[in-house]
């Protein structure tokens, strides 16, 4: 019987290693997609609200209220935009994506 050596073999650090890297991977992919749709889903719903209610200040005021409403609404699409972000930011944290 030939002596061979394989070196695809691991040692036992480098099993416990790859092992412990694969937990935290899969623990902050859970967390950071976890994360991701929460935020995503406020700064939807935050965003919509307030151009709603953006709109409804210009229909109920007119021309005189237009500056008020205006600026509800662009707050509203502000903190919606910044939700994507910091959404998008976790996702590609718990992918362990550095960009």
């Amino acid at each position: 019987m030939p002596l061979t050596s394989n070196n695809n073999q691991k040692s036992g650090t480098e099993s416990i290693t790859d092992g412990v890297s694969g937990i935290a991977k899969t623990g902050t992919g859970i967390l950071g997609n976890t994360l991701s749709g929460v935020t995503n889903t406020v700064g939807g719903a935050v965003g919509g609200a307030s151009r709603g209610l953006g709109e409804t200040v210009n229909g109920v005021t007119g021309q005189a209220g237009k500056p008020l409403g205006d600026g509800v609404a662009n707050i509203g699409t502000s903190l919606e935009s910044t939700g994507q972000d910091v959404g998008k930011a976790s996702r590609d944290a718990g992918q362990w994506n550095t960009n």
